[in-house]
């Protein structure tokens, strides 16, 4: 059965968003993003999701609340090499939309 969890979400501008995500469609923070419309279209998501771009990187503002998967060798080498980069950041795009995220807190990291 169907589980939606919440999110929040602080967009570029610095408005705050809560969100409902669904956790059986395979979403991951970066979709969730451009379903709402959070971002600017064309902003976020240019690979499509392959961890090659980090036009979805985004700040993990509890991540001591909220257990997130490992970073992908792939997500690391990605974070590398993008720019605006924090201790906390991630890539949108290798977060799942899972029951255990539930009240994750982030915040989308400047535009590339």
């Amino acid at each position: 059965m169907s589980q939606d969890i919440t999110i929040k979400i602080t967009d570029r501008n610095g408005t705050k968003h809560e969100v409902q995500a669904p956790t059986d469609m395979n979403m991951n923070i970066m979709e969730l993003v451009r379903a709402y419309e959070l971002a600017e279209e064309g902003t976020i998501g240019v690979c499509g999701g392959m961890a090659m771009c980090a036009s979805c990187q985004c700040y993990i503002l509890n991540e001591n609340d909220v257990p997130l998967p490992e970073k992908s060798p792939d997500e690391d080498a990605m974070l590398w090499e993008a720019y605006h980069v924090k201790e906390n950041s991630r890539l949108g795009c290798q977060i799942h939309i899972t029951p255990e995220i539930n009240g994750l807190e982030v915040e989308l990291a400047p535009a590339q």
